[in-house]
């Protein structure tokens, strides 16, 4: 448990805020659910390692015992089923896998199984079933270990879908999904893992659906999720020093979104930059455009602009990897042509941008 992160300041001494990073927020939020409720249990592929799955799960086995955290064997579908049959039965399973990709296995039992009890029994059936899958790029993972879904899920009714970027709504949005009486697609971006930020130690829920504003400004909106945010705020940085004030909205959930937040913005800054983490082709900054033209078109003072992975399978090498994702240079690119005002790059983004492309930074040291 992170809880030794705790600072216990003693009698005349200001409190200070408590910081743990993305992967402790979790691990912290999965310990307190399994606290306070005996039926939520968590198995994946490497639940058990010493690793625990990015340093999320490790000591919850030790706690809590080998019938409530527990290894389970290379078959997605059918461990995915098993899952779905103990949501019936009131349980609430949390299933992880390493790889976002490894969901698509038990793609069957999620959409024609965990989606649709709830619609045809009436509402009288629930799934409390959460499926924490784990993206990223990283060490030329390639086509095959690194693909986004969230698109994907977002499109199919009976699923929500959520997408943390800091630690404070990892926690908070995790316990939400656990709590959910029906499916949820809990998204992780293992560039996240290490990042820190204050998270309260008590247990906490955050909303689904609700986005929030992590910077305020009128120029342009920006939304994004996950570690586009953090692309985000960082190239509205630097057009601050260049008057160009910047509003960056963290969607935090797929699905449902925040319509209303996004509209809200719009209105105030009359252009609209999105920033997906995943493909543009009809994916979540497709159906955000579709509506904030639908519902606020006379609100924009320009055309939408989408940034995102391009139409073609997720490449290995370098030398094509680092021009496939958005990266803060394309962001400022991007709200340059919104304002129409040139970008300018200092000499210091410019060592910046020398930081290697494949890892987040000099402490990410492996997948495992």
């Amino acid at each position: 448990m992170p809880n030794n992160t705790v600072i216990k300041p003693t009698l005349g001494q200001p409190v200070k805020e408590r910081q743990i990073t993305y992967a402790q927020a979790v691990r912290e939020c999965l310990y307190q659910c399994m606290e306070r409720d005996a039926n939520v249990f968590l198995m994946g592929l490497g639940a058990t390692d010493p690793k625990g799955v990015f340093q999320t799960m490790t000591g919850l086995k030790e706690k809590f015992g080998e019938n409530r955290i527990f290894d389970m064997p290379v078959s997605e579908n059918a461990m995915t089923g098993i899952a779905v049959g103990t949501a019936f039965m009131g349980m609430r399973p949390v299933m992880v896998h390493q790889r976002g990709d490894f969901v698509l296995m038990a793609m069957d039992q999620i959409i024609n199984n965990a989606a649709k009890w709830h619609y045809m029994y009436g509402g009288k059936m629930k799934v409390p079933l959460t499926i924490r899958t784990i993206i990223g790029r990283g060490w030329g993972q390639g086509p095959q270990h690194s693909q986004n879904f969230q698109g994907l899920f977002a499109q199919i009714p009976g699923l929500k879908v959520v997408a943390p970027t800091t630690p404070y709504e990892a926690k908070g949005l995790l316990a939400s999904s656990i709590e959910e009486n029906n499916p949820v697609i809990f998204v992780e971006h293992r560039w996240l893992h290490n990042q820190l930020g204050t998270v309260p130690e008590d247990y906490y829920c955050l909303p689904i659906g609700t986005a929030r504003t992590m910077r305020i400004g009128h120029d342009v909106t920006v939304v994004a999720n996950m570690d586009m945010v953090l692309e985000a705020l960082q190239a509205a940085k630097r057009l601050e020093s260049q008057g160009v004030s910047v509003e960056v909205i963290n969607l935090c959930s797929i699905k449902p979104f925040d319509e209303n937040l996004i509209l809200r913005s719009v209105e105030k800054t009359g252009r609209l930059l999105i920033v997906d983490s995943s493909w543009m082709s009809f994916g979540i900054s497709s159906e955000i455009a579709a509506t904030v033209i639908e519902k606020g078109f006379d609100l924009l003072k320009s055309k939408i602009i989408r940034l995102g992975l391009p139409d073609v399978p997720t490449p290995t090498s370098p030398a094509l990897s680092k021009h496939y994702y958005p990266r803060a240079d394309d962001i400022c690119l991007a709200i340059s042509k919104l304002v129409q005002q040139e970008f300018h790059a200092s000499k210091t983004e410019e060592v910046e941008n020398d930081v290697p492309h494949d890892v987040p930074d000099e402490k990410f040291k492996g997948p495992f």
